[in-house]
């Protein structure tokens, strides 16, 4: 059966399913092919309370996955650093935010002598496409090596190592396409842009039946049907149409003018190589007939020009 749901790729709705928290470990989950056993929203300063020209929506969670080692399974707590964007944007601004985050001191693990943070993964979920990767989804795994490039197998897991280094997820939003080949796929192909319903984006088509056997994924879209049902909602999107049309708006119209300044200068550049190419007609011009023997008011009297500027020319 076709569900219309609200469009997680909106600010407003990512943030009301991702403080779900069974929604957050669902994602979060699936993103880092490890279960979560449990996630809470860390409150920053970052977040976007107020717009900028940007919109970077920016959320952290501490997430405590559940690893194997051997036979045994152990709970450890990482940092998950959470950005998502709509338009292309500078990697500067990730950067910085980055740095904040490497220099929030509530980071370090409690009762570490040492000032070990904890590690730490940076996800990009991003509306726009990544140069020429083709891939929807991939992985920036650091390791660790020795001189001749073989891998120190406990690299890795040292706290002083993780303390200043980070994997990445860099996921392209515009790439899913309705491909689902596994489970993150799936899990992300209710941001699938394709689904877009009518001419706003506020709306997605989703085919329920497609998760009929994932308890997970039907609550996930429960909660965005909810979403688009909500007035208050509908209302907050409605807004971010309005803040990205404004951009839309500004960015065509800075186009727009540099188009027309690049022409001007194309103009200009094309009338002064001509005023050029005049100026070395007439020096030539000018050189031959006094060559020939006619005095300079006899060379105005021919071309029309005044006394001073034949002798400028035969300078």
């Amino acid at each position: 059966m076709i569900i219309h749901v609200a469009n997680p790729i909106y600010d407003s709705v990512f943030k009301y399913i991702m403080e779900d928290e069974r929604i957050a470990k669902t994602i979060l989950s699936a993103l880092l092919k490890k279960e979560v056993v449990h996630v809470t929203v860390r409150p920053h300063e970052y977040s976007n309370t107020t717009r900028d020209t940007l919109s970077m929506f920016r959320i952290d969670f501490a997430a405590t996955v559940r690893e194997k080692e051997g036979n045994e399974t152990k709970d450890r707590i990482i940092l998950i650093e959470l950005q998502k964007t709509w338009l292309n944007t500078e990697t500067l601004r990730f950067r910085q935010y980055l740095g904040a985050q490497y220099n929030n001191k509530n980071n370090i693990r409690e009762a570490d002598e040492k000032g070990f943070a904890y590690p730490m993964v940076a996800v990009y979920l991003l509306g726009h496409k990544v140069g020429n990767i083709k891939e929807p989804i991939v992985y920036v795994n650091h390791d660790v090596f020795d001189y001749n490039g073989n891998v120190v197998a406990e690299g890795n897991a040292e706290p002083f190592v993780e303390s200043l280094t980070h994997n990445s997820i860099i996921v392209q939003i515009p790439r899913l396409q309705g491909n689902v080949n596994n489970r993150l796929e799936k899990v992300l192909s209710v941001f699938d842009q394709t689904n877009v319903e009518g001419d706003t984006q506020q709306v997605l088509k989703i085919d329920e039946d497609k998760y009929a056997d994932d308890n997970d994924m039907m609550y996930v879209l429960h909660k965005l049907t909810a979403a688009a049902a909500n007035s208050e909602m509908r209302q907050d999107m409605n807004v971010e149409d309005e803040f990205y049309k404004a951009i839309e708006d500004r960015d065509t119209t800075i186009m727009q003018r540099d188009k027309i300044l690049k022409e001007q200068s194309e103009q200009i550049s094309q009338q002064s190589e001509q005023l050029s190419q005049q100026s070395e007609q007439l020096k030539n011009m000018a050189k031959a007939l006094s060559a020939s023997g006619l005095s300079n008011e006899q060379i105005s009297q021919m071309t029309g020009m005044s006394i001073a500027e034949i002798a400028h020319l035969l300078e």
